[in-house]
């Protein structure tokens, strides 16, 4: 269980069917949800924002595994911030399933609040990598690659199952994964050697959407 707080957030939570429970100071749009109504000060206790919307809920992480045909593999993302713009892109993109390996966690408010509701469209795996791609071998792998003589704009992928590798903010992806992976590749860039690991994330998959 987590806790979520702001209209829209525990809209998409009920739509979800994840949404348990709602404290709220003034108005309650659910009657069919376990609900209590309490103070100011009991919702400020509970929120993790300043000037929270006056409506917390609590709701279930979803338990479902699932493979979709494009899948997001995260080797080791640590900010918050990028984190939920990776989740919101991959569900815009298609990646409806990610494979989070030694990931910050994708329950922390910060996390949860930036992915504004795609955290509840998601399959999450937290598995090693390197174990995944070994256990479904019927993936094609694309690891991100500053270093590589493959470029984003000349990839011409003709597969059904793709799986897309992206590394940590100041190391990248690990070589073992680079290794492991059919084919690495960097965007092509003017005066700039590389790109926020969201920002690149986006672009590349909606690339191979």
């Amino acid at each position: 269980m987590f806790l979520i707080e702001g209209e829209h957030l525990i809209e998409e939570a009920y739509k979800a069917g994840l949404l348990k429970t709602i404290f709220f100071v003034n108005n309650n749009p659910y009657f069919d949800i376990e609900n209590y109504q309490v103070s100011e000060q009991v919702i400020s206790k509970l929120s993790s924002v300043k000037n929270n919307q006056g409506i917390v809920g609590i709701c279930s992480m979803k338990a479902n595994f699932d493979l979709s045909n494009k899948i997001l593999l995260l080797d080791h993302i640590q900010d918050p911030g990028n984190m939920g713009t990776l989740i919101r892109s991959a569900i815009a993109f298609g990646f409806n399933t990610i494979v989070l390996d030694e990931c910050v966690d994708v329950y922390n408010p910060k996390v949860v609040r930036s992915t504004q509701g795609a955290l509840f469209k998601i399959h999450l795996i937290e598995k090693n990598i390197v174990d995944f791609i070994k256990e479904y071998n019927d993936y094609y792998y694309l690891a991100t690659n500053l270093s590589s003589s493959n470029n984003l704009s000349d990839l011409k992928i003709q597969k059904d199952k793709i799986g897309l590798i992206l590394g940590n903010e100041g190391q990248g992806v690990r070589d073992k994964l680079i290794d492991l992976a059919n084919i690495d590749f960097k965007i092509e860039m003017k005066s700039m050697e590389s790109l926020n690991v969201s920002i690149a994330g986006s672009i590349i998959m909606h690339k191979l959407n």
